[in-house]
């Protein structure tokens, strides 16, 4: 595994030469910890990046996708899968549109490779999320949280993470070092991403993505609403090809589904373009 902090994020790439490339976008808390199950059920033979945001409160959307867009530049990373669990698929959605209005004005440096996003891969993830007061809501009842209640609820998140993540024994294990990430200036920066989520609508960039876009859902998911999201990707994004559900998992599907999640992201990668099914397999 190599390490590295760039662009305000820290980086970690594993199976390094492995193809092909899977960059992992994290969800709200802004860290690997969760995905620790699935990254070993794909890598080998697929080389997997994942990384780390700041716990910045002044960053919007664009910000984490420029961030990342430059990382990947400096890993020479020109080909490669996005997978975006959550407040990742609003990076993601930002990525694509910065890349698309990069080639568009010509910006790229000389000699510099332009991306090619093979694919996107959407695990509890959104467009515009459904219910953006539940957002702020979430938010507000954080930041008035005292600290002392904050701590109790993570130990009895650790309480039960053996039953959580009883399909994942690798996430299980880094349940530790997830709490201990959770500091105040994590909050913080929790705090400031729902307020984005609150406000991002990328439904226009999703209207005219054609390279292929699939998703991952978990069956008890009261964060977001999968028979919403999903059912519009169908509608209205050119390039959706197909989602999975799990019935059994929740809104963290990388990290209670790993293996069932890791089958099909290994498939659709394999797969390519494939035709578009009607609905949900069951």
């Amino acid at each position: 595994m190599e390490t590295l902090s760039i662009a305000g994020l820290t980086v970690r790439r594993h199976f390094r030469g492995g193809q092909p490339i899977l960059v992992y976008l994290p969800g709200i808390h802004g860290d690997w910890t969760l995905v620790t199950s699935f990254r070993a059920a794909v890598a080998p033979p697929v080389e997997f990046i994942e990384l780390a945001y700041p716990d910045r409160t002044d960053w919007d959307i664009p910000d984490y996708a420029h961030a990342v867009s430059a990382a990947l530049q400096q890993l020479e990373t020109s080909r490669f899968w996005l997978l975006a669990e959550s407040f990742g698929s609003l990076v993601a959605w930002a990525l694509l549109e910065h890349w698309r209005a990069t080639a568009a004005q010509g910006e790229s440096s000389q000699g510099a490779s332009k991306p090619e996003v093979q694919g996107l891969i959407l695990a509890g993830g959104f467009v515009r999320h459904p219910w953006p007061a539940g957002a702020w809501a979430l938010a507000a009842l954080g930041r008035r949280m005292p600290q002392g209640l904050h701590r109790v609820l993570l130990q009895a998140y650790a309480g039960v993470a053996g039953w959580r993540h009883r399909q994942a024994p690798e996430t299980r294990d880094t349940i530790h070092e997830f709490i201990e990430r959770r500091t105040p200036e994590n909050r913080r920066a929790i705090h400031a991403r729902l307020q984005l989520v609150a406000r991002a609508d990328y439904r226009s960039v999703a209207r005219r993505t054609h390279r292929p876009v699939y998703a991952l859902a978990g069956g008890f998911d009261p964060l977001v609403p999968w028979w919403w999201v999903c059912p519009w990707l169908r509608r209205h994004c050119p390039g959706f090809r197909e989602w999975r559900l799990y019935g059994r998992a929740d809104h963290n599907v990388l990290g209670t589904a790993p293996r069932r999640a890791a089958a099909d992201v290994l498939r659709w990668i394999r797969e390519g373009l494939g035709p578009r099914p009607d609905g949900p397999p069951a």
